[in-house]
């Protein structure tokens, strides 16, 4: 038996549906997806938890406005639990703060994995979803989060850097990873029309060099009130509930809501976590 699978033993548990939010490039609005669609998941009836794995740069806690005493490196130094740490945020979605600005949580051994995943295994038997909000670029740590997770939301925006970083995130998850699918989202759209723009290059690139399936998810619309809500540190869905853009995430939950949920032993909240180190 391997080191790591002597640490981990991995147990019984209910399924539990892993999402990596994603894009390659920063500035497209991720971890804003990730934190109103844990919110309008939670508001549908949902246990969620949200996972900040910007690892180096944490920012979740401060969009929402939430006080975190202590954070991923406090588990891995052995100084609490992973439960101390978790932190309730809007609509009693669970929040696990990491370490912002602190360069050795961005490079974890695999040992120090093992610990999460360990800590995960228990803290994880009553979620429905857990979302990942992943960190921007084409990292090892972004790779290892991305690929681990049952389903993937790539998020872009009009920007040409979006396309390519998004294409070349997927070409090493398809090429060295075999990741097959990927759900996109484009986001701070104009119009609808721009949103399959969008999807139609990436698509067209995508079909001509790679072996995936794509899925178009939809768009958001551009919406000042995102950076307002963001000041406010309250969710979108939240402080501006019927503005287009919150419309357009709580659609998206109801589309998500609607993904099979895994019956078998890749529901595991330890399968993934095993799978993160593996």
């Amino acid at each position: 038996m391997s080191e790591l699978s002597d640490i981990v033993q991995v147990g019984k548990s209910k399924p539990v549906k892993v999402i990596a939010v994603t894009g390659g490039k920063g500035g497209v609005g991720k971890s804003n997806v990730s934190v109103n669609l844990a919110v309008s998941l939670s508001q549908l009836g949902h246990k969620v938890m949200l996972l900040d794995a910007d690892l180096g740069l944490a920012n979740v806690d401060i969009m929402l406005g939430v006080k975190v005493k202590k954070n991923l490196s406090n588990v891995l130094n052995g100084e609490c639990e992973l439960q101390d740490i978790v932190v309730e945020g809007p609509h009693g979605i669970q929040i696990v703060p990491a370490a912002s600005g602190t360069k050795s949580m961005a490079e974890l051994s695999s040992i120090q994995h093992a610990g999460i995943i360990q800590a995960f295994s228990d803290i994880g038997r009553n979620l429905d979803y857990l979302i990942i909000d992943t960190a921007a670029g084409i990292t090892d740590m972004v790779i290892n989060f991305v690929q681990a997770a049952q389903d993937i939301i790539a998020v872009v925006c009009d920007e040409p850097t979006s396309i390519t970083d998004a294409y070349a995130l997927m070409k090493v998850l398809n090429r060295d990873h075999q990741v097959v699918r990927f759900n996109v989202l484009a986001n701070m759209v104009q119009t609808s029309q721009e949103g399959r723009n969008l999807f139609a290059k990436l698509s067209t690139v995508c079909n001509r060099f790679l072996d995936v399936t794509l899925n178009y998810l939809g768009s958001i619309p551009f919406d000042d009130n995102i950076r307002k809500s963001v000041r406010k540190q309250k969710p979108l869905v939240d402080a501006f509930p019927r503005t287009p853009a919150s419309i357009a995430i709580k659609s998206l939950a109801k589309k998500v809501e609607q993904w099979p949920i895994p019956r078998d032993a890749s529901g595991n909240i330890e399968f993934f976590m095993e799978r993160l180190v593996s």
